[in-house]
């Protein structure tokens, strides 16, 4: 049976809730981010913005400069969370294979389930349905064999948007004469290479098979499987109790490794909040990196059991401090080897007995509601804070 994938992406996601909770703002051009007396980034914008040229990512100076009446705003992250959290209870009603890959986008394996719910356009159109009726906001649906057409599709109409991509054939025949960039994994500085052989688009990288696998070697022949409409990625559920983790992708590679410290640090938050929900320790901490050649590494480092966030970030970024220091284009944290149970001496019960109390707090009031030091200076730096 071949596979049928759904792939789901929020429109403008930040924008759109701060549009949805004031109308107001709707039709302006809303930067999400940083303001523009502040040193930080765009974290996303209004459909409006990026007609402007803004982007996520982008330095808040120069979207200010590009759009200087734009309306400016802070992130208030737990509103996103809550939206999204809606969003995702959504997707998990057509089945167990989700693939969180952020707040706003994730795949759906329905292979197996779209018959009791009639089939996957009606899944499709059903889930784009619920998320306007139910959470106020759009979404884009794409319909796929693979991740990568499903993604593809998703894209195609946004916003709002509907789209089909039922065979390798049909995906082909889309996509041969567009940029060599559509292609996952084809980064600027992959396409910068082979357009420098004089290949550009899709057509011209399968007429020169030979030149991008010389080029490139094992990655050269990933993207040629991937222009050919092959891809045996899978829907991943992390649900494994066995590990968990989390990671960011960034729009353009980052070369500033105090900025991926940053990163690390929030992951780091977030995935001590989820060990504390469920009452885990773990004894490994894994690094995750991927160059922005596609080059992916993991380094890897058990010690005490520990849920503390702290904790973990600095076993992350000792790992960190000690890889090659070029661009990267993803960087997460998974941790593993879980226990139930931590040796304490006094001094550490105290300091678990004040995790507790937080934790309640948090768990009361909202994950974003109390936040160390070092985790809004973080937030600070990459645009985030409140």
């Amino acid at each position: 049976m071949s596979k049928i994938i759904i792939h789901v992406d929020m429109d403008a996601f930040y924008a759109a809730v701060e549009v949805r909770d004031n109308p107001e703002l709707a039709g302006k051009s809303l930067i999400i981010g940083a303001l523009p007396s502040e040193r930080g980034v765009v974290s996303t914008c209004s459909y409006e913005a990026r007609k402007y040229g803004i982007r996520s990512a982008m330095s808040i100076k120069t979207a200010y400069r590009l759009c200087p009446h734009g309306v400016y705003m802070h992130p208030n992250m737990h509103k996103y969370v809550e939206a999204s959290n809606l969003v995702h209870q959504i997707w998990d009603t057509y089945t167990d294979l989700v693939e969180h890959i952020s707040l706003d986008e994730g795949f759906l394996d329905v292979t197996n389930s779209a018959h009791l719910f009639g089939g996957p356009r009606r899944i499709g159109h059903e889930i784009k349905e619920r998320v306007q009726k139910q959470v106020g906001l759009t979404c884009s649906v794409g319909i796929g064999y693979s991740l990568m057409s499903a993604k593809l599709a998703s894209e195609e109409k946004k916003p709002d948007g509907y789209f089909e991509i039922p065979s390798a054939q049909a995906l082909q025949n889309l996509i041969m004469d567009r940029s060599v960039r559509v292609i996952y994994g084809v980064g600027a500085k992959t396409a910068e290479s082979l357009q420098l052989l004089k290949i550009r688009t899709v057509r011209d990288l399968v007429q020169n098979r030979q030149t991008a696998i010389h080029l490139l070697g094992n990655h050269g022949k990933h993207i040629l499987e991937l222009a050919d409409g092959i891809d045996n990625r899978t829907v991943t559920s992390y649900a494994d109790p066995k590990s968990l983790g989390k990671e960011h992708t960034f729009q353009q590679d980052i070369g500033d490794f105090d900025y991926l410290k940053d990163v690390l640090r929030l992951i780091a938050a977030e995935l001590s909040f989820e060990m504390h929900q469920k009452g885990l320790y773990c004894r490994t901490v894994t690094l995750k990196v991927t160059y922005d050649d596609m080059q992916q590494i993991t380094r890897s480092k058990s010690g005490e059991a520990t849920n503390k966030a702290g904790e973990i970030y600095v076993v992350a970024v000792s790992m960190l401090d000690k890889i090659e220091k070029r661009p990267i284009r993803l960087v997460g944290i998974s941790l593993s080897g879980f226990t139930e149970h931590r040796q304490m001496s006094f001094s550490s019960e105290k300091e678990e007995a004040m995790d507790k109390t937080l934790f309640g707090i948090q768990q009361r009031y909202g994950r974003h509601m109390i936040k160390t030091g070092s985790e809004l200076g973080a937030q600070k730096r990459l645009g985030d804070g409140d």
